[in-house]
Formats: structure tokens, C-alpha cells, sequence
């Protein structure tokens, strides 16, 4: 009862009141003075918690991002690569549709899986399970490339023309005509023929020999196989002509070829199958 009494003699005394008295002041003070102290430590701790916190997750969103941008340069590069294949292959059903269209010939595409530059020779992933055999002709979607030396059950050989110089004797050369276009020629198509011996590092072009000093042969015309010889079979394009001299004795003539093949970036190659039959005449 006093203390009710008491209560209500406060309420009385402090209502209506807004001014304190100075036990109040005191009181007040020194409770918002320790709140005070109090308070900055706890909201320091509190907000390096959360910053900390605000890292670990600005981190794994990193992390995620960077898997993302790492997945996404992939597959550009991957998109980048399929479409320059797809280019390449459509260039190369366009050869093929065009090369039929001329002789009766088969062009097995294949993938160029090596390269050895110090032999220059590349490797390509069709074998005996596939039907290829020494000594067929390889070309490319611009021209001759080489021939098949080596074969195993699903992978080839073959020495490039560049390596020309190193393996080819006189018993193993490779015939050659030119089918004389230029004006030079009285602008008419005139035959001519050659051996192509040689590939000269330094100019990076073939060497064309035994040309007859009558030979009509002019910087221009193209070259191509004349299926004479024991390997390539007719029709295939090698390259252009450059420059036309005499040889030794001034008996024959020499020319210089400039091959349409590029040999440095080979992805895609042909191997032409020529028919049983006929054979022998095309060899």
C-alpha cells in the first residue's frame, strides 16, 4: 500500500513536468555515457561482421563470374574454331563437287593430326582400313600437297612437296604439264612438259626442269599433273609459274613454280583414289 501510494505521489509530481531534476540528470548521463561506451565497440565488431561477410559473398560471386566468363571464352573460341571448320569444309565440298565434275576420281577427306617440319611431312588420320596406299596424291583445297609414303592401319604418312629435294631421285620425279593460258601464247592452250624436281627453301617455290628449248612455256601459265608418271594422276593443279630460264648447256629450259598450296596451315587434306581401272594410265 505505501509503495502504491508512493508510485502515485511520483506520477503526481512528475506530470505535466518536462524539466528534470539533477538526480535525474545524473542518472541520465551517466546511463547514456555507458550506453555510449558500450556501443561503439559492439557496432564495430558487429559491422566488421558484416563487411566480412559482404567479402565472403562478393567472393563467391567472383569466384562464379569467373567461372562463367571462363566458360564463356571456351565456347567462343570453340563456336570460332567450328565455324572456320565449317567454312573450310564447305570450301572443300566445293572443290570436290568441282573436281568430279572433271575426272572420274574419289577424294577421301582427312584431318592433318602432325606436322613434322624438320622432314616435312605431315601425318593424317586415314590408313589401310581405309583404303589408302603408298604413293597416292594428297592435295589440298588449292593444290597439290604431296604424296602418301608410310601407311598404317588408320594413320598416314605423307612427305609434302617442300621435302622434294631430300627424297625424290631420278627414277621417282614428278611429271608435269602446263596448260599454257597467258597471251604469250598466242591465245591459244598449248601443251608443255616438265619434271618438277626440287623445292627451293630459300624462295619457297618448285623447280620445273627438262623444259625443250621450243617449249612455249611463259611466267603465268598454270602447272598441273600430266599423269605420265608413276604417281600423281592427271588433272591436279600445282601452281603458277614464275619465271622461265635456260638450264645447263642451253639445251633445256627451267622454270620456277609458285605452288597454290600453302604448306604451314594445313587442318584438312585430300587423298585421291584414282579407279582400278585405269590405273596404269593415269599412275
Amino acid at each position: 500500500m505505501f509503495g502504491l501510494i508512493l508510485f502515485i505521489a511520483l506520477m503526481g509530481l512528475t506530470f505535466g513536468r518536462f524539466s528534470m531534476t539533477w538526480p535525474e540528470k545524473f542518472l541520465k548521463d551517466t546511463v547514456s555515457f555507458t550506453q555510449g561506451l558500450l556501443y561503439k565497440p559492439a557496432g564495430f565488431v558487429v559491422g566488421l561482421i558484416e563487411d566480412i561477410r559482404k567479402m565472403r559473398t562478393m567472393h563467391e560471386e567472383n569466384k562464379v563470374l569467373r567461372q562463367t566468363l571462363t566458360r564463356y571464352a571456351r565456347d567462343t573460341a570453340r563456336l570460332n574454331d567450328l565455324e572456320q571448320q565449317n567454312k573450310r569444309l564447305q570450301d572443300a565440298l566445293g572443290f570436290t563437287d568441282r573436281q568430279k565434275q572433271m575426272n572420274n576420281y574419289t577424294f577421301r577427306i582427312a584431318e592433318v593430326t602432325e606436322f613434322n617440319q624438320q622432314n616435312k611431312m605431315i601425318t593424317i588420320n586415314l590408313g589401310e582400313k581405309d583404303g589408302i596406299r603408298a604413293n597416292m596424291a594428297v592435295m589440298s583445297v588449292d593444290g597439290l600437297v604431296g604424296r602418301v609414303v608410310r601407311v598404317s592401319s588408320f594413320y598416314a604418312d605423307v612427305q609434302l612437296l617442300t621435302g622434294l629435294q631430300t627424297v625424290v631421285d631420278s627414277a621417282d620425279k614428278l611429271a608435269m604439264e602446263s596448260k599454257a593460258i597467258a597471251v604469250t601464247v598466242k591465245g591459244h592452250e598449248s601443251e608443255s612438259y616438265g619434271f618438277i624436281e626440287s623445292f627451293n627453301q630459300e624462295t619457297q617455290q618448285l623447280v620445273m626442269t627438262k623444259i625443250e628449248a621450243k617449249d612455249p612455256i611463259q611466267p603465268g601459265d598454270t602447272i598441273i599433273t600430266s599423269g605420265k608418271g608413276l604417281v600423281f594422276p592427271k588433272g591436279i593443279e600445282v601452281g603458277k609459274v614464275v619465271e622461265k630460264r635456260q638450264g645447263d648447256f642451253g639445251i633445256t629450259y627451267i622454270a620456277t613454280v609458285q605452288p597454290f598450296a600453302s604448306f604451314n596451315h594445313l587442318r584438312e587434306v585430300f587423298v585421291v583414289q584414282v579407279p582400278e581401272l585405269g590405273a596404269g594410265d593415269n599412275g
